[in-house]
């Protein structure tokens, strides 16, 4: 009999080109069903709940499988990180009913974008952030982020190349802290559409520089061409924090 499991990953992006298989380069996919191969036997597919873009990392992805697995999940826990690269690692393993979608059944999503805001190079800081020379007004762009707040069609924020599907997304929460050297872009949101939020941060780095005002960076809610915010940021200040469900996946695991 097939059993579903949930695994809790996080992995360092620097190196993946995606979480979604690629025709070039290792993704967070391929990685996953290599190690599950070595380790169960079985060619088994991997379904991610967030896609990610080359070289963004993550603290909380989710991903599932479903396979003739007789192994505890602490079992498949350490066979797993014995079987993966360095750069990712499985943190929890849950059995979960089979009739659930941990894609199509997330509440929301949580992503924070870090940049390093010194006109000094920082090379153990700036592995996972953005270095932005040039001092920003955090004040400014927290403002601006709280536009944000609320259901809205947030095309102007996409990618470019995107076209046919709704762009309309609930953003529950958005806001910049800054921490000495340390600006985080934090969001909280339903689901995200492609480069989002790294497009997102290019308009934010604006309006810290002075070049776009709080008000006119709130206005792009209401410009409906795909690319319109941006430039984008580049990937390795981003990483997915968590996702969330209306129940926490560990007690799924303890009722089955």
């Amino acid at each position: 009999m097939a059993t579903k499991v949930a695994l809790i990953i996080e992995y360092d992006g620097t190196r993946l080109v995606g979480s979604q298989y690629q025709s070039r380069g290792a993704t967070v996919q391929s990685e996953l069903e290599a190690a599950i191969e070595k380790l169960t036997g079985e060619k088994l597919r991997v379904l991610l709940a967030s896609r990610t873009d080359t070289g963004v990392s993550a603290q909380g992805q989710v991903a599932c499988f479903r396979g003739a697995l007789k192994l505890p999940p602490e079992r498949v826990m350490g066979g797993l990180n014995r079987f993966l690269p360095d750069d990712i690692a499985v943190k929890a393993v849950y059995r979960i009913p089979d009739s659930l979608d941990v894609r199509r059944e997330a509440v929301s999503r949580e992503y924070v974008y870090r940049i390093w805001n010194s006109p000094v190079p920082s090379p153990l800081n700036e592995r996972f952030r953005f270095r932005v020379a040039v001092p920003l007004d955090e004040q400014a762009m927290d403002a601006a982020a709280k536009t944000l707040a609320g259901t809205h069609d947030l095309a102007a924020f996409g990618s470019a190349g995107a076209s046919g599907k709704s762009t309309v997304r609930t953003v529950y929460e958005a806001g910049v802290n800054r921490e000495g050297l340390e600006l985080s872009f934090r969001m909280v949101a339903s689901s995200f559409l492609t480069h989002q939020i790294r497009n997102t941060v290019g308009a934010l780095i604006k309006v810290g520089q002075g070049r776009m005002s709080p008000e006119e960076f709130g206005a792009l809610l209401e410009v409906k061409k795909p690319g319109s915010a941006g430039p984008a940021a580049p990937g390795k200040g981003l990483c997915l924090v968590k996702i969330n469900y209306l129940r926490d996946l560990g007690d799924y695991n303890e009722n089955i």
